[in-house]
């Protein structure tokens, strides 16, 4: 199985730098000078590492096969991934694995569907897709995510009033006063 560590983002000055939107937990492990890395797709790769800078928490990386802004921008969207299996810790799960569970609320009305998850430097976001086609960007932290069950293709959520489109108050229990 191949797992995300981190996708290519805009172009960064002329001669082939690019953002990565980090998807690892472990970033300054994997993304170093001389790393090769197969990519998704895979007719982009593989691109090994030249340089990796941070600056104000964003990663640039410059890869030995990207020299120019317009293979750059030709690079965006492009995935780096890596052999592996599922998440082998408690309450931690790959974006593939949270990609595609239905998303409810703890009655078991279907929200949407988890089509992604968003690395932010105060905590993770869950995006979820309504029926609607709204993108709803709901923070990843125990008082919002109840339960993720992967074997029931689910994940249980209690959002705040306000993140999901066309909701009352009343649906989420909350109360104006």
């Amino acid at each position: 199985m191949k797992l995300t560590v981190a996708r290519i983002g805009r172009a960064h000055g002329l001669k082939g730098e690019v953002t990565v939107e980090v998807r690892t937990d472990i970033p300054e492990d994997r993304l170093v000078p001389g790393e090769s890395y197969e990519t998704e797709p895979a007719s982009a790769g593989p691109l090994t590492i030249a340089n990796v800078r941070t600056q104000a928490g964003r990663w640039y990386l410059k890869f030995d096969q990207i020299t120019t802004r317009e293979g750059a921008d030709a690079a965006r969207g492009v995935e780096l991934v890596i052999d592996g299996e599922q998440s082998d810790e408690d309450d931690a799960w790959y974006v593939h694995e949270l990609v595609g569970l239905s998303a409810q609320r703890p009655g078991g009305e279907v929200i949407g569907e988890v089509v992604d998850l968003l690395s932010m430097p105060a905590q993770d976001i869950l995006v979820v897709k309504e029926p609607n086609g709204h993108r709803a960007m709901i923070p990843f932290v125990d008082e919002f995510v109840g339960e993720v069950d992967l074997e029931a293709g689910t994940v249980v959520l209690t959002p705040p009033y306000g993140l999901l489109a066309g909701e009352t108050p009343e649906d989420t229990g909350e109360t104006r006063g």
